[in-house]
């Protein structure tokens, strides 16, 4: 091979990503704080009936997915939804898709490393939430510096670890219920029995005139189906995306509704919804309290509650980790594509020897760190702050990704082309995607977080003043 050519090599991204990474890389990146820390806001807030809220929102995700997974299929490029949104609806929908996703992964990534100093501090909790955060902090970045094989193999492990142990819980759980070895008050019969299963209703009012009940969750659950879209992020980074791409948008939903309501029904058997609290995982909590589970194994006495409690923490961390893991890969990737859109500037283009955007992982990992001045300055706030500003850009992310959808298929419908990988009920699940998500800023707004969604008009201004001033410089 001649110096050309390894130069224009190195100016490409690398097809590393075989199907078991873009599936892990999906599954891990929806699986994490949502799942194991935010249920505790949302139970408090709806009780047993926050399990059909991760059910209808595992639905409306899964709407979504395969909007993008039709688009992404047709044409597998860097940059996903922001070089859909900029080639069939405007060149500001690409740039304001691309610029969103980016802050979004930037507070995702911010309130994953939150998470992680809370759950070292389950055993340490003398170490300050900024220190553990930092730490962390450059270990995954380090790792995503290294070629995108590396990266996808790290998280197919961290996911693997995930997925197993909460297949394992799920088992677990169930003998102990069936068994009776969790004591009387383990019973499926918690669903019901305080209050019924919806036992705030839909929506209502507590005694302090706050808003309570599932719609009023809705919004804390959206929170942890954020990182399903990253099936399209590695479009340009996968081995044989129109047969790996579809194989994995199918498969990781019915996984994630499974996980998500299989282990929650566990988690609200085995112990009443009113002693699940936010300050900690309601996984961890609950076997931590169990107290007394007590086997004879091979003629020997073991007391196994500890044990488990101490267990579901590692896993939980090793979730947060995941999750900034897949972060990072996403920003990076989003950056690059909006370089080469020109809606970013064009240092952010330049990969390393390992087909790596290097500068693109270097900025955004400079904005993350913020979040550890946040955990020192207020710790206390920190997480609930970011999960709500998280949740607001998510929105406008899918809710872009819904409408670039149907541009897209309006342009595909007039050249009479018919895509590989269609969507389901074409157009009915956008609209119905489109009026779920607004109605969740709705709740959002009702439920004390409605500083999130007043910055979104500001925040769809900013962009549109700094895509101007961009065009205008170019």
């Amino acid at each position: 091979m001649n110096v050309d050519q390894n130069n224009n090599d190195s100016k490409e991204l690398k097809r590393g990503l075989q199907n078991r990474h873009i599936q892990l890389i999906a599954l891990g990146g929806a699986i994490g704080t949502g799942l194991f820390l935010g249920i505790g806001q949302a139970a408090i807030l709806a009780g047993p009936s926050v399990i059909l809220g991760y059910a209808i929102a595992g639905i409306i995700a899964f709407f979504i997915m395969r909007q993008l997974g039709e688009m992404v299929v047709e044409e597998p490029v860097s940059g996903s939804f922001s070089f859909f949104a900029h080639k069939y609806w405007g060149p500001f929908a690409g740039y304001a898709s691309g610029w969103n996703y980016w802050v979004l992964y930037v507070l995702v990534s911010m309130s994953e490393l939150t998470a992680i100093g809370v759950y070292v501090q389950f055993w340490w909790p003398e170490i300050p939430l900024w220190t553990s955060s930092l730490f962390f902090f450059f270990v995954i970045n380090a790792l995503n510096l290294a070629s995108v094989k590396v990266y996808g193999e790290a998280e197919f492990w961290f996911s693997i670890i995930k997925v197993v142990a909460i297949i394992a819980m799920i088992i677990f759980g169930a003998y102990l219920l069936v068994s009776g070895t969790a004591g009387e008050g383990a019973t499926v019969q918690n669903l019901v029995n305080d209050g019924g299963f919806f036992p705030k209703g839909w929506l209502s009012k507590d005694a302090e005139g706050n808003y309570q009940g599932l719609l009023a969750a809705l919004s804390l659950i959206m929170f942890s189906f954020g990182g399903l879209e990253l099936v399209g992020i590695t479009a340009a980074e996968a081995e044989n995306p129109e047969k790996n791409i579809p194989k994995a948008t199918n498969q990781v939903i019915y996984r994630i509704l499974i996980f998500y309501v299989g282990a929650l029904v566990i988690l609200f058997s085995l112990s009443p919804w009113r002693n699940i609290t936010a300050e900690t995982s309601p996984f961890v909590m609950v076997f931590d309290s169990l107290g007394g589970l007590n086997f004879d194994i091979f003629g020997q006495h073991v007391s196994f509650n500890k044990l488990i409690a101490n267990a579901l923490n590692i896993i939980v961390l090793t979730a947060a980790l995941s999750v900034y893991n897949s972060s990072v890969y996403s920003n990076s990737r989003m950056l690059y594509g909006l370089a080469e859109q020109g809606n970013a500037p064009s240092f952010l283009k330049k990969l390393n020897k390992n087909h790596v955007p290097i500068m693109a992982i270097l900025i955004s990992a400079i904005f993350a760190a913020i979040c550890i001045v946040v955990n020192k300055i207020i710790p206390e706030k920190a997480l609930g702050i970011l999960m709500s500003l998280v949740v607001s850009s998510l929105i406008i992310n899918w809710v872009m990704i819904s409408i670039t959808h149907l541009f897209f298929r309006k342009n595909k419908d007039k050249a009479a082309i018919k895509t590989k990988f269609p969507s389901f009920i074409f157009p009915l699940s956008n609209y119905i995607c489109l009026v779920f998500l607004i109605g969740v800023l709705g709740m959002l707004w009702l439920t004390g977080m409605r500083v999130s969604v007043e910055l979104i008009p500001i925040w769809m201004l900013l962009l549109y003043v700094s895509y101007r001033l961009t065009r205008k410089r170019s």
